[in-house]
């Protein structure tokens, strides 16, 4: 999860609340003192954090909470508000063909930020062109060509142009008029008049829609100040900030940029090119918190490629119909829709237990294998799983390069699977309940 430590933390102070006999004076003192501590930790400013827990404990000794609400939940929604106020206000972003401008500093995943901008509107129906914008490192129109084919966009380079505001117009009169264009531009160790001028240049021959500075969160408090000085510049429409998975500065880069008059518009979450979201403070704060984020995981599963088998797979096991097929249906939703330690991070809940990560990963590799376990099945065996006997079970062990335990435990699961299934089949209460949420209408009381 991004700023996993952080939130760790927070949700440790929000047990903390849940297990208190009382909220008084002394239990406020000490939630308030780890909430200090633990935005420190993520590296967010000491005066940020001071004053956002001064707040969090004037409004829990001065305002009342309001009529039906414990104190208790009361406190916990003081605490969501504060650290979702330090974050800004929510960017919308419109998905339609339109001019976008990345610029950044040398090293700051540009290149690879454009491929995921890239992938974010093709998913999401809107087609791309990439331009590489970056004249002074080669390497870099290499990647962008090879980011360009795995996400199926088109591509437009110049090796032998040194100008980049002459590449951008070459790739703006070859390019449809339906396509979004993203430009990869060059970095700089540091921002300097030359860099200022060629961006300036590029921005004239583009007039871009949007102008996104892209941030790595490594740099922590540092990248409000980068934010202010490219805003200045060039007038930024928004940043995205990457690798705020991996770093332990996330929390200050994401509060220094919040007030730096730049709105972070999306959030990169991960190495693959799917992982780049757009960053709605009110989401991020429920996940970091274990609240969950429903509205997301339902997003990624309607960007599904083969969405009616997975809606057929659940209804099948709400019905108690559940076949291999619908099995393999399903793991194959779960590849695309990210790593299985994000989508439980989205499920209210489980978000805010404690989920062993090894564990996690051990799951994870496991359901790939299962995958490649059904890919080596016929169609007769994944319709009637009971022909599988013990000469098909060495078949398929060795089409899939698996031992035959392996196959007998997917088999087990399989089972075990079923008659969960059709134990909810029997509750047929239950079941309506769950068929209506899944088509959309409103569940009726019985």
């Amino acid at each position: 999860m991004v700023l996993d430590s952080l939130g760790k933390s927070l949700r440790g102070v929000l047990q903390k609340i849940a297990r208190g006999s009382t909220v008084d004076a002394a239990l406020l003192a000490e939630v308030v003192r780890d909430i200090q501590r633990a935005l420190l930790q993520a590296d967010v400013n000491v005066q940020l954090a001071l004053e956002l827990t001064q707040r969090v404990r004037q409004r829990a000794t001065q305002e009342k909470p309001p009529a039906g609400a414990s104190v208790r939940d009361f406190l916990i929604r003081i605490i969501y508000e504060e650290i979702r106020g330090i974050l800004g206000k929510e960017r919308p972003f419109e998905l339609k063909p339109k001019r976008i401008l990345l610029a950044g500093l040398f090293g700051q995943g540009k290149t690879t930020t454009a491929g995921k901008l890239a992938r974010y509107f093709q998913k999401r129906g809107v087609r791309v062109g990439l331009v590489a914008a970056d004249v002074h490192r080669p390497a870099a129109i290499d990647q962008l060509e090879q980011l360009a084919k795995k996400v199926g966009a088109e591509f437009y380079a110049n090796r032998a142009e040194r100008r980049a505001e002459v590449i951008v117009r070459e790739a703006v009169a070859k390019f449809p008029p339906h396509l979004a264009v993203i430009v990869d531009t060059a970095g700089r160790s540091g921002i300097d008049p030359e860099l200022i001028a060629e961006l300036q240049r590029v921005r004239t021959a583009l007039a871009p829609d949007e102008t996104f500075l892209v941030l790595d969160a490594a740099m922590g408090q540092t990248a409000g100040r980068s934010a202010e000085a490219f805003h200045k510049a060039v007038g930024l429409t928004g940043v995205i900030l990457t690798k705020l998975d991996g770093s332990a500065k996330g929390g200050g880069a994401l509060s220094a940029v919040a007030v730096s008059g730049a709105p972070i518009v999306f959030i990169g979450t991960g190495e693959h090119l799917d992982e780049l979201e757009h960053f709605e403070p009110t989401r991020f704060v429920s996940r970091l918190l274990g609240m969950g984020d429903i509205q997301t995981l339902l997003e990624r599963f309607e960007e599904l490629s083969d969405k009616e088998a997975a809606e057929k797979a659940a209804k099948n096991l709400m019905s108690g119909r559940f076949t291999l097929r619908d099995m393999r249906t399903q793991l194959a939703s779960l590849g695309e829709m990210g790593p299985f330690s994000k989508l439980m991070s989205m499920i209210p809940g489980v978000g805010a237990a404690k989920i062993d990560e090894q564990q996690m990963d051990a799951t994870q590799v496991k359901l790939r294998r299962f995958r490649t376990i059904l890919d080596s099945m016929t169609g007769a065996e994944l319709d009637d799983p009971q022909v599988i006997k013990a000469d098909r079970v060495h078949r398929i062990a060795r089409g899939s390069g698996t031992r035959t335990q392996e196959v007998r435990a997917l088999l087990k699961h399989y089972e075990a699977t079923r008659k969960a299934a059709h134990g909810l089949a029997s509750n047929r209460r239950l079941r309506r309940q769950l068929e209506r949420q899944f088509s959309g209408a409103e569940a009726t009381p019985e």
